[in-house]
């Protein structure tokens, strides 16, 4: 029986695994490699499959059972690792294979490192790869496209370890927004794709985990259908009594609908993931998100009527866009705090390969870190990896570290968790959330004083 290992590569700037000290911090800031689940799940059962998650920790590969085949997933800042490992697995004779977004959008680059590349997505293509590989005739590129999502199996969630805090699931792919920083358009498409809810719903019973990470990036859509099949999909969960509290990401209309909000809380859904990106309506047009500014609407009104159905919210929000000046920092944690915010998530503007952002900052000489592949690894949204335009790569950072600075202040952190407790808002998950993300902040400024050191000169 041939042997097929899935390997998701770790990056040295942010695994959990050794910046983490905290055993409890890091299962619930890891998330599990679901891309390689389903091609996992896309396998005969005439191999035998084994996952390793970096993230988890970097085992002895020579010490493993010697693959026939090796498949590789990398998002942009995994991508030196990726191609490190298959370098030492093609070293020792054994045929490496890489998809995933990165690859996808970076194909010519990700084929001098391995001996296949997938691009897009693997269900109408991955038999063919592994027929192939039996072969001996791996052929230099596989082009996936865009799946059907009626015919996806179930992904393997008997093959990873019971190390992790949360499941996870995808029940649509694709986005039909056009956000300028994010390459979700071009990887599945802007056609809001779904998979049948019994399958759905089938696939929730089968994971162990209590609590699920649904990766959607937007489980609900925009439009009345889509809105109305979320709810057919709430009501399925609800009435399946699994057992399971999820979270997942949503446009902020999840606001708007009280009958969407009532279904989501009674099948599960404990927190929802919402890109406000911006304090500014000139921030929102920049990235083109301006199906936020739709209605005038009131944000912090928005975060209210979630927080009725004990539903928490974490915002995200970028810090280097072009109107961002100095002080976005406080402006944003500040704007956080007034829309009642349970947690955030800050990134750097990134321009990420397949986006249009990509194409800005490249033709216009912003991409002060442009040594690649070895550069990529600062593309973590974590670093900043661009020239901003009002903002120098020290003011960016002092930027970043103040913002959080505000947020998770002793007293502001206190606050929230207070209100979870008075108000029954899943107080536990909300501690343990703003405690690991306090912490990850504080780590990630001392890596700053590293990266302006070895890097400060580019800019």
């Amino acid at each position: 029986m041939p042997r097929l290992l899935l390997v998701n590569p770790s990056n040295s700037l942010v695994n959990m695994a050794r910046t983490s000290r905290s055993h409890l911090s890091r299962r619930y800031r890891v998330w599990k490699p679901l891309g390689l689940m389903v091609l996992a799940g896309l396998t005969p059962d005439d191999w035998e499959i084994s996952i390793v998650d970096e993230n988890l920790g970097v085992p002895d590969y020579k010490a493993l059972p010697r693959p026939d085949l090796v498949g590789l997933t990398a998002f942009t800042s995994q991508a030196p690792r990726a191609y490190a490992l298959a370098a030492e697995f093609r070293g020792s004779g054994v045929p490496v294979v890489i998809g995933g977004v990165h690859a996808s959008m970076r194909r010519e680059e990700a084929g001098q490192y391995v001996d296949a590349v997938v691009t897009g997505e693997a269900e109408g293509i991955w038999a063919t790869v592994l027929a192939d590989a039996r072969l001996g005739q791996l052929k230099p590129l596989y082009e996936g496209g865009w799946a059907d999502l009626s015919q996806a199996p179930l992904s393997r969630h008997d093959l990873l370890p019971p190390s992790y805090a949360f499941g996870a699931v995808q029940t649509t792919r694709g986005c039909p927004l056009h956000c300028n920083f994010c390459s979700v358009t071009a990887f599945n498409g802007a056609r809001y794709r779904e998979r049948p809810i019994a399958d759905v719903v089938r696939e929730f019973s089968l994971i162990k985990e209590k609590l699920v990470f649904v990766v959607d990036d937007n489980l609900i859509g925009t439009t009345t259908a889509q809105l109305n099949r979320a709810k057919d999909l709430f009501r399925a969960l609800a009435a399946a009594k699994l057992g399971k509290h999820w979270i997942t990401q949503t446009t902020v209309n999840f606001a708007d609908d009280e009958e969407l909000l009532r279904l989501a809380a009674k099948a599960g859904c404990v927190a929802v993931f919402i890109g406000f990106e911006s304090p500014t309506a000139e921030g929102l047009v920049e990235v083109r998100k301006r199906f936020n500014l739709r209605q005038d609407r009131d944000f912090a009104a928005s975060v209210r009527r979630i927080h009725r159905h004990r539903i928490m919210v974490v915002g995200s929000f970028m810090i280097g866009l072009g109107v961002d000046e100095p002080g976005i920092g406080r402006q944003v944690a500040e704007t956080s705090v007034r829309y009642g915010l349970d947690n955030i998530n800050i990134a750097f503007l990134t321009p990420l390969p397949g986006t249009a952002l990509w194409d800005e900052m490249s033709a216009d000489g912003g991409l002060p870190l442009d040594r690649f592949p070895d550069d990529w690894k600062y593309y973590t949204l974590t670093y900043p990896a661009a020239r901003y335009r009002h903002l120098s790569l020290d003011e960016a950072i002092d930027e970043m570290v103040d913002c959080n600075r505000i947020f998770y202040s002793p007293l502001r952190l206190l606050g929230r968790m207070t209100g979870s407790v008075l108000r029954a808002r899943h107080p536990l998950f909300n501690g343990i959330n703003n405690l690991a993300s306090r912490r990850n902040s504080r780590l990630l400024a001392k890596g700053y004083a590293d990266f302006r050191r070895e890097e400060g000169h580019r800019y």
